[in-house]
């Protein structure tokens, strides 16, 4: 006999429980997932912001690599252009201009006429010069003529040995006095020949200073003499550079140059080391350098600012870097170069010639570092850095600007230290 409970149905109220309970389920499900959610964006954010700082922690660092030149570094410094002759000429005579031939700008040649000088004084002077000389070559003639006779009677005995050594003393006398007649008209003659004024060679007529009816003076009067024009050869030009010390060794008579002018950018006048002052001036420190350019075709003027550019060189081209990247220390001068773990090694280097955008690194460095540029004086080894992509503004121009500045002729331009 089974037991009257086994095949019971169950309570009808069993159901209506059940159902209460799924929304509580259902609440107490989304409680715990938004509390799970809540839980792991906390931690997400709480990781980001540690991410963050350690990122801020971190400096951020822009870096260069050493630039080895493949090309001839040149030396630029400032040249005074001159004319290879360069002449005022002075008035040798004195009176009043009479005509001028030749202004500014005129192209004259060895003895062309520049101006005519009125000296009547000296026209007269040279007048009364041939007038004593012919009054000293009568008196020369008379004497000569006694002293032959009373040599030839001496001979007779019929004069005294004393008269006739008197006669021929009166001879020479008068030649001397026949002579001095004699180069006082030719020093006139030479002095009036100043009437005209030349050109002493063929140039470009660069000043004139006079005019017609200019009382011209020669310096007679003591006062000071007044240039009348100024010539200067200038189909061959003449520039001085004074070279710093540094560099004195490497400038050697007969190897070539170039000139560029700001206002012809881009163009080169090619010129030739004629002679060096072979000295250093004790003062600036710098040798006297002058360079020979051709200019037949009248493209430089003389008395114009150009820059120079000597070819030092290059069997050696340094590495260099820019001169923002040198951290000077008590104990020397370093570059903060970045590892491979991206943190700061300071290495020591020797600088050697300042090129003005770039130093040249005589020591220290061999070519493949990652250096710091714009570093902070702070900076220590083992510090942790970012290295940021690109460069500096100040760097690319720096950069580009001693790229830019090597010349097709095969040298790279650089500034002379100052």
């Amino acid at each position: 006999m089974q037991p009257p409970h086994a095949d019971a149905p169950k309570p009808p109220h069993d159901a209506p429980r059940t159902r209460r309970r799924w929304p509580l389920v259902v609440a107490a499900l989304v409680v715990i997932g938004l509390a799970a959610q809540g839980i792991w964006s906390r931690h997400s954010a709480q990781a980001a912001l540690e991410s963050d700082a350690q990122h801020a922690s971190t400096l951020s660092v822009q870096v260069v690599e050493p630039q080895r030149s493949t090309r001839t570094l040149d030396l630029v410094l400032p040249g005074n252009v001159q004319a290879f002759l360069d002449t005022p000429v002075y008035a040798r005579t004195s009176g009043y201009l009479r005509k001028w031939y030749a202004d500014i700008g005129a192209h004259v040649k060895a003895g062309q006429l520049l101006a005519e000088i009125d000296t009547p004084e000296v026209d007269d002077q040279l007048r009364a010069a041939r007038a004593d000389l012919a009054n000293a070559q009568a008196n020369y003639t008379l004497a000569q003529t006694t002293a032959a006779r009373w040599t030839e009677m001496l001979q007779n005995r019929s004069v005294s040995k004393q008269e006739t050594d008197e006669k021929v003393a009166d001879m020479l006398a008068k030649k001397g006095t026949l002579d001095a007649a004699r180069f006082n008209v030719s020093r006139l003659t030479q002095l009036q020949s100043f009437q005209k004024v030349v050109a002493p060679f063929d140039g470009i007529v660069t000043a004139r200073n006079v005019d017609v009816g200019a009382l011209i003076d020669a310096g007679s009067s003591g006062g000071p003499q007044k240039e009348l024009f100024h010539v200067a050869q200038a189909d061959r030009l003449r520039v001085y550079v004074n070279v710093p010390q540094a560099y004195a060794l490497q400038i050697r008579p007969q190897t070539h140059a170039f000139l560029t002018l700001n206002e012809t950018a881009g163009k080169h006048y090619p010129g030739t080391i004629a002679r060096t002052a072979g000295a250093v001036d004790p003062q600036q420190r710098t040798m006297l350098v002058e360079v020979d350019v051709d200019n037949r075709a009248g493209e430089l003027l003389p008395g114009a600012y150009a820059q120079v550019h000597f070819a030092l060189g290059g069997d050696a081209a340094p590495l260099t870097l820019p001169g923002n990247a040198f951290l000077f220390r008590p104990d020397g001068v370093k570059v903060a170069t970045v590892d491979a773990q991206s943190r700061v090694k300071l290495v020591g280097v020797t600088l050697g010639t300042d090129f003005g955008t770039r130093v040249a690194i005589a020591a220290g460095l061999t070519g493949g570092e990652h250096v710091i540029v714009n570093p902070q004086d702070s900076i220590v080894d083992g510090t942790p850095v970012r290295v940021v992509a690109g460069h500096p503004a100040e760097t690319q121009e720096q950069a580009a600007g001693y790229r830019a500045a090597q010349p097709a002729s095969g040298a790279s331009s650089a500034k002379a230290p100052s």
